[in-house]
């Protein structure tokens, strides 16, 4: 990263770039007889889908994980999605500490950019921090999930198992190998398991929170406080799991398709795993193609809030969503300044949450239209919309439409989700030329609003 070529480019082209070598790897890799159980080569964008899909932590496939891959293709896919969910320059900056070299600033600039961090102090310190956080917590995940799967699969099956899901789970990936009993089946044949549900949520919701409010929770005792960023993480959070849950069990309460033959603790359950799992990772216990459009509608916005900003989640961030409300909020008691917790948000960042919304608004929007002209389905609005959010915010959940895409659809769907996962504002910067603020500003004048 020292050469004269690499600091030519901005953090946010080597990102970029480093996330598209990843994939083109991974393809490679996965289009060998050795990566298929039939010992025949995966298409060639059968294989770009499924390397995006887990080096972007999404989990939408067009070939089931279980019935198509050998253990080794499993395993290219295991590594492609802890690689994608903490990030290559994470595992790069591992290697280079381990080798004693020393980190420059342009790489500690492409690790801020990475990272979601606002500063180069103690990004270092953070990285290491991200790695023995996920080694512990996807090493707990896994004890916890054999206790329910060793005695159901044997050793060797039940721990592999236990360290797939709980590697997907914390990277909020949403790939599974369940299909050996039922294609595409994800987890829903522990729909009422209270142990591989609730260890399941937990390994998601700690993933989706990010590693700075894990880290800052950690130090809590020591500290006595939180900063805005970790206060806004968690409250929102929890009022959107809480929130949804409420609004799924209204929905769903009597559908005889899911929740209707559950008993009322599995039902309550089934509510939480949705909302707590699924708006972030694409695990389901229940079928997302029978729930009622209402039910859809409501994944769906959940799918595009997503999890928070240096998480293995998707989506615009609950931040994200939590300053836009706090403006609009502002703005309706005729306040100019956004405060929240005793504290004001400068209108850089709102400047900042409303981009990313409204550019995601679009890419959703533009991939809805296409997948609709595409012919495949084109009277499916809520399934291609569906389709569409699930790609962006990387979250994997699918109303069976993607199994049955077209190349060019597919193409449409693996753009998407590598657009969703380094985010539409990266992907700007990444193609165009940062201009330098201009020396002076225009007269100002107001134009009518609404």
């Amino acid at each position: 990263m020292d050469s004269a070529k690499t600091r030519s480019y901005n953090p946010s082209q080597i990102l970029v770039f480093g996330s598209a070598l990843t994939i083109l790897i991974g393809t490679l890799l996965l289009m060998t007889p050795y990566a298929t159980e039939s010992g025949e080569p995966l298409p060639p964008v059968d294989a770009l889908f499924t390397s995006t899909s887990a080096v972007c932590v999404t989990g939408l496939v067009v070939r089931d994980t279980a019935t198509t891959f050998s253990t080794f293709g499993e395993l290219v896919i295991l590594v492609l999605i802890q690689i994608g969910g903490l990030g290559l320059m994470t595992f790069t900056t591992l290697i280079a500490i381990l080798l004693g070299k020393r980190i420059s600033v342009k790489e500690r600039l492409i690790l801020r950019e990475a990272m979601d961090q606002l500063n180069l102090e103690g990004i270092v310190k953070l990285v290491l921090y991200v790695l023995i956080i996920s080694a512990v917590i996807e090493g707990i995940g896994s004890l916890l999930l054999a206790l329910r799967w060793v005695p159901e699969w044997g050793w060797e099956k039940g721990i592999y198992y236990s360290i797939f899901h709980a590697v997907s789970a914390f990277n909020n990936a949403g790939f599974d190998l369940f299909g050996d009993e039922r294609q595409f089946s994800s987890l829903t044949l522990y729909a009422e398991d209270p142990l591989v549900n609730l260890i399941v949520i937990s390994l998601v919701l700690l993933g989706s929170l990010g590693f700075v409010v894990i880290l800052e929770l950690m130090q809590y005792r020591r500290a006595r406080r939180l900063s805005l960023h970790s206060k806004l993480v968690l409250s929102v959070t929890g009022l959107v799991v809480l929130i949804g849950t409420a609004l799924f069990l209204l929905f769903e309460w009597g559908n005889p398709s899911t929740l209707g033959p559950l008993s009322v603790p599995g039902k309550v359950l089934a509510g939480l795993f949705q909302m707590a799992a699924t708006r972030t990772s694409g695990f389901l216990t229940l079928d997302a193609a029978s729930f009622y459009p209402s039910t859809q509608f409501l994944m769906i916005l959940l799918m595009f809030v997503g999890g928070a900003p240096n998480s293995t989640a998707g989506g615009i961030k609950v931040t994200t969503f939590a300053v836009m409300l706090l403006a609009v909020w502002g703005m309706m008691r005729g306040r100019d300044d956004v405060v929240v917790f005793h504290r004001r948000i400068p209108h850089r960042q709102v400047y900042k949450a409303l981009t990313v919304t409204v550019m995601s608004l679009t890419v959703v929007v533009v991939v809805t239209v296409l997948l609709l002209v595409s012919g495949n389905n084109p009277a499916h609005f809520l399934a291609s919309l569906y389709e569409a959010s699930s790609s962006f915010a990387i979250n994997g959940s699918s109303l069976g439409l993607t199994s049955r895409l077209t190349a060019v659809e597919k193409i449409l769907l693996i753009l998407t989700m590598f657009a969703g996962r380094l985010g539409p504002v990266t992907l700007v910067y990444a193609i165009s030329r940062r201009t330098t603020k201009p020396p002076f500003r225009y007269p100002e004048e107001q134009p009518l609003i609404g």
